[in-house]
């Protein structure tokens, strides 16, 4: 488990490194049990922004990587990557990286 602001527990599904948006994108995969039902992030975005930080700005600078973005996601259970899942909640947010830092990408 990883630990995160909010205390629920969140585990690392997969890393994934995908170029099929056009440029290369580091999506970071989560199952985080406890958001099952909500619809709205809550305590999570507090926690995916956290990830981010933590989890994806480290990986990305161990391995020489640079993503045009980043992607973290929590869902409620593992779903495969491109899979829909209409019963499962999952919550994503977007970032760029710009000065060490991740720089959130609203829609």
């Amino acid at each position: 488990m990883i630990p995160v602001p909010s205390g629920q527990p969140v585990t690392l599904s997969e890393v994934l490194l995908d170029e099929a948006p056009g440029a290369l994108w580091a999506r970071f995969r989560f199952v985080a049990p406890q958001i099952a039902g909500q619809t709205e992030q809550g305590d999570s975005a507090e926690d995916i922004d956290y990830l981010c930080a933590r989890l994806a700005l480290p990986y990305v600078a161990h391995h020489q990587i640079s993503p045009a973005r980043v992607v973290i996601s929590l869902a409620d259970r593992a779903v495969p990557f491109g899979t829909s899942a209409p019963e499962a909640t999952q919550f994503f947010e977007t970032y760029r990286i710009a000065d060490d830092t991740c720089v959130w990408e609203g829609f």
